[in-house]
């Protein structure tokens, strides 16, 4: 059967992910005898869509996949959503327009449940249509009640090991999310704001004393006034008492170095808690705790004439008030760097809160450790996961005060307020509905205060190598962890990466994975990260209406793993001329290959061997750089061998032998036949990884009847046959190439059409290699010359130039 005449990607798309799913082409068969392959696919957030980001990262690691199943191995490849925790509250209650504490719990847990199945279709379909390879069959949720399960039962097992541990303690606090929030989910912003001088009367005294700040609001909470001891400035005041106007309240003056002579005015004032270096400080000093804030960033009842003001709106009052009273000395604007909250965007706080918490910083270097013993891909990712765990300032705060999420398993006895944990056998369990069994072990209560809070997303999805093991069963799970590869962004190595690394070594001293290959970010066409506040989010939807899969994906698979990668349009449609260059050049091989039926090579000539020996070259090549993860290789080698080797050359001087037989011998048209067979099928089988619909598209037209296996992408990787290694050929082959593009120069210079018939073309050489070579290429160079006559003298008059090549030429009109 011919090849339409043109390549309609949307009905082969559609017509092979049907196949796919129907034959199950990907399924993980768990009887196989063949070496497991298993990778822990990033289970994506329920945002609503899937961005180009996503598009970029998940090509890759599809691409890895796709090759170590055609290399024999039995690829466990799940599929997950992660669909608990703030992000989806955050996109359910913008798709319902309902809020989460207007609602019970229960209400709000029921509607995110119905809403997240709505859009997971939606989103799979995406995730499909970019041609992953993932077992659809084998998937989870991550607020599944087997999930649940899992996440509550490591709680279970850190609280057994005294991992587990819940504390009044200062934490980073979102005050719009209205939740503690971890040190992995703070990002830097840089932010407009102002330094403030303002004057404190010294009680006692006519004397003044001017601090310097960027949060004149936390005034209410300020417990000291620091100078340094060795500046001579305020060597009378130290000992004294500052007086806070507005409030009227006194703070001791006292000594440190935290104080910086030659920052600000060289006087600070200590605020319970303005910055993170006032949270480490307040830890080394015996000084009073005086908290201002409410859950919802409103200032309580220590924030004097400031009671519920909301902590954003305070600054801009509190400068107002102290103008008036003639405390300003001055404003000095400032761009600074801030955290935030990476949901919202919110600048954090620090609350005095009860919460639960991971605690690891005595674990570090252990972690450091373990981060080395991986294989890194690239391997300089490495140092990111160094920087992070080296930068650690808290212990891993894991309890939200939120509600679509993994509930903690704990309650409270009323009369002695002893933890009470469930056994694990009852997991998974909501504390809010079930009640423990029995009494109180310590005081035999039989009242018990549920714990409200729900476990951070984080914690559940540091789990996913156990929770996607789990879906064949315990012993599969204990059998194939560590599992093979952990494919992710770079953006989440402090997230998702840490976390996992840090629950496999301290509940099972072991690490989760082998591997990890980390991709980059897709950028926008000016080279900047997409953001939804920059409004430059390309999505792959559009992409996809104007260009095949197959080009988004190659152009995914031209950055080099790790880098970022700008969206440029120019590559999607490089990638679509490649796609039609494999159409059109098939339609031209494919009868020839379907006429020969697939049989054995025999009586190749010097091209053909050259060709083939180019071509395990290039298998050889591929497979090292994809045991590398160093895809883009593989897709710059093929691309160009597949144009220029293949179709350039190869083809152009095969037409002659293919069109007119009689000139080459009984076997000359079967070799070339069966040759195009071999090299075809190879390109597209080197290509398949990253190019899945053209190369299946391609594979069932022209070569599924002859091959074993039901779809390209279950067939054998290309093997290299050092056999098929000639570097005679090879030399014959380039030489062969020289002199046809020489012709053909020649011919354009002249105004003369390529297909033209040269009467006389002339060839000396006094190389007695090269002599040899050219009576081995004459017939082939005759017809893909069209010269009539090859004759080996001296060439003399109108010259071809042959570059790199011990020989002269010319030609005869």
């Amino acid at each position: 059967m011919e090849l339409p005449k043109e390549y309609n990607s949307n009905q082969s798309e559609k017509k092979w992910r049907e196949y796919w799913i129907k034959e199950k082409i990907y399924s993980f068969r768990p009887d196989s005898k063949a070496k497991t392959f298993s990778i822990d696919t990033p289970p994506p957030t329920v945002s609503g869509k899937m961005h180009l980001g996503h598009a970029f990262s998940y090509s890759q690691q599809d691409f890895i996949a796709r090759y170590q199943r055609m290399k024999g191995k039995n690829v466990f490849y799940p599929w997950g959503f992660d669909d608990n925790g703030l992000a989806t509250e955050i996109f359910v209650e913008k798709k319902t327009e309902k809020i989460a504490e207007h609602m019970s719990r229960d209400e709000f847990r029921k509607l995110c449940l119905e809403n997240t199945v709505e859009v997971e279709k939606e989103m799979l379909a995406s995730w499909q249509s970019i041609g992953m390879s993932c077992d659809w069959d084998l998937h989870y949720r991550t607020i599944s009640k087997e999930v649940q399960a899992i996440s509550q039962k490591s709680f279970l097992d850190l609280h057994k090991v005294g991992r587990a541990i819940r504390k009044k303690d200062t934490t980073t606090w979102c005050v719009k999310c209205k939740t503690a929030i971890a040190q992995a989910e703070l990002e830097d912003a840089e932010k407009e704001t102002r330094f403030v001088y303002f004057k404190l009367d010294v009680e006692g005294t006519k004397d003044k004393i001017t601090i310097a700040t960027t949060r004149p609001e936390m005034m209410p909470a300020c417990v000291a006034v620091f100078v340094n001891a060795k500046d001579s400035r305020y060597k009378n005041f130290v000992g004294k008492k500052a007086v806070l106007p507005i409030l009227n309240r006194t703070v001791p003056i006292l000594t440190s170095d935290i104080a910086d002579p030659k920052k600000g005015t060289g006087a600070v004032y200590f605020c319970t808690f303005g910055h993170y270096e006032d949270v480490e400080f307040f830890r080394t000093q015996k000084l009073p705790i005086i908290e201002i804030l409410n859950t919802n960033g409103t200032l309580n009842e220590n924030g004097g004439p400031y009671k519920g003001v909301h902590i954003k709106k305070l600054r801009p009052q509190i400068i107002e008030d102290l103008q008036k009273l003639g405390r300003v000395e001055k404003i000095v604007p400032l761009r600074h760097v801030v955290n935030v909250h990476e949901r919202c965007g919110t600048d954090i706080e620090f609350l005095v809160t009860n919460q639960w918490f991971i605690k690891y910083m005595d674990l570090r270097e252990r972690f450091l450790k373990a981060g080395e013993e991986l294989k890194w891909y690239p391997p300089h990712m490495f140092h990111r996961l160094e920087h992070w765990i080296k930068g650690l300032k808290w212990d891993w705060c894991v309890s939200r005060q939120r509600y679509f999420g993994v509930p903690i398993p704990v309650w409270y006895c009323k009369k002695c307020h002893a933890e009470i944990l469930p056994d694990e056998k009852e997991l998974p369990i909501d504390p809010l509905k079930d009640k423990p069994k029995g009494k109180c072990p310590k005081c035999k209560g039989t009242e018990f205060e549920p714990e409200k809070d729900v476990f951070d997303t984080w914690f559940t999805s540091s789990l996913t190598p156990e929770i996607a093991t789990s879906l064949l069963g315990k012993a599969f799970m204990q059998k194939n962890i560590p599992m093979d590869l952990r494919p992710q962004a770079h953006d989440i190595i402090n997230f998702w990466l840490f976390s996992t690394l840090a629950k496999s070594i301290i509940l099972h001293n072991k690490l989760p994975w082998k591997n990890t290959m980390i991709s980059g970010y897709a950028l926008d066409p000016k080279g900047e990260k997409m953001s939804k506040s920059k409004g430059n989010i390309v999505e792959p939807s559009a992409v996809l209406a104007k260009f095949p899969a197959d080009a988004l994906r190659f152009w995914a698979a031209g950055s080099v793993l790790g880098e970022d990668l700008s969206y440029q349009e120019k590559d999607l449609l490089t990638g679509h001329k490649f796609i039609n260059k494999i159409w059109n050049s098939s339609k031209l091989m494919l009868p020839q290959i379907i006429e020969n039926k697939g049989e054995e090579a025999k009586d190749l000539r010097p091209v053909d061997r050259w060709i083939i020996s180019k071509l395990n070259n290039l298998i050889r090549d591929s497979t090292e750089a994809f045991d590398n993860y160093n895809f883009s290789k593989v897709k710059r080698d093929v691309e160009s061998f597949y144009w220029h080797e293949l179709c350039d050359n190869y083809l152009e001087i095969i037409k002659d032998r293919l069109y007119n037989p009689d000139k080459y011998g009984k076997s000359g048209k079967a070799a070339a036949q069966c040759t195009l067979y071999e090299v075809l099928l190879n390109l597209l089988k080197l290509i398949a990884p990253m190019m899945p619909y053209i190369t299946e598209e391609i594979y069932q037209h022209g070569f599924a009847k002859f091959e074993a296996e039901s779809s390209i992408h279950i067939s054998k990787w290309p093997q290299t046959k050092e056999v098929w290694i000639d570097k005679e050929a090879e030399e014959a082959g380039e030489l062969l190439k020289k002199l046809v593009a020489a012709v053909r120069q020649y011919k354009q210079s002249k105004n003369i059409s390529l297909g033209a018939e040269l009467k006389h073309l002339s060839i000396y050489t006094e190389d007695k290699n090269t002599k040899k070579l050219l009576n081995e290429i004459a017939l082939d160079l005759q017809g893909a010359t069209r010269s009539q006559i090859l004759i080996f003298d001296k060439a003399e008059g109108d010259k071809l130039e042959i570059k790199d090549a011990p020989i002269e030429a010319k030609v005869m009109l």
